[in-house]
């Protein structure tokens, strides 16, 4: 499946999406895009889709919009996410693998073409697995389908990220959030993660996006 051929507006350069579905069984792209310069996305896949009642609708990272497009709406947790930042006027283009809004399924983002290291980054492993408990979400045979955040799961500042524990300085890894990073190290694993999780590409590069990588 390709997605995105042409030229974005503000001076964001021409780049082509494709995605690959390595997983076994189906999943549903899902985009959410930001116009304003520099041009800005979020991608994600979206499983155990079906129509009920009329609606289309996900068991994990619906959009909410009871269609097969989003229309605008982004991922509701948990999610795993690939987020873009395009260049305008010849600059690098930033990307990373996100789990900052839980975990649904491995997925990875691969460069093609460009310069200036251009590296893929990935979460390859399968998070539910090693999901604790108290985070998981369960589908409709009892197997774990997801993995919902620390955050979402308790909303206390120490586990979002915020009040006393909005900066780098005073928001720390906690014992959820360390199980994420050891199995997928080059992910976001919470708000304020190691800024090395953003990677960076020259040049103009189409993207590859895996699921199930």
């Amino acid at each position: 499946m390709e997605l995105g051929q042409g030229n974005w507006p503000n001076g964001a350069h021409s780049a082509t999406f494709t995605f690959i579905n390595n997983c076994p069984y189906t999943v549903w792209p899902g985009t959410l895009t930001d116009v304003p310069a520099p041009w800005s996305g979020r991608f994600w896949g979206r499983t155990q889709c079906a129509y009920t009642s009329g609606k289309f609708q996900c068991a994990t990272a619906d959009c909410g919009s009871g269609q097969i497009t989003c229309n605008g709406a982004g991922a509701i947790p948990p999610a795993s996410l690939v987020e873009l930042t395009l260049a305008a006027n010849g600059g690098k283009d930033f990307y990373d693998v996100s789990l900052v809004d839980g975990f649904n399924l491995p997925l990875s983002i691969t460069p093609q073409g460009g310069s200036g290291g251009c590296s893929a980054t990935s979460c390859p492993a399968n998070v539910n697995v090693t999901c604790p408990p108290e985070l998981q979400i369960k589908g409709s045979d009892g197997g774990v389908i997801a993995c919902k955040t620390s955050c979402f799961t308790f909303n206390q500042p120490q586990y979002c990220g915020t009040g006393a524990y909005g900066s780098s300085d005073t928001c720390h890894p906690t014992k959820y959030s360390k199980i994420i990073k050891g199995q997928c190290p080059q992910a976001y694993s919470y708000a304020f993660d190691d800024k090395s999780n953003t990677f960076t590409c020259s040049g103009g590069p189409n993207y590859l996006i895996t699921f199930c990588p």
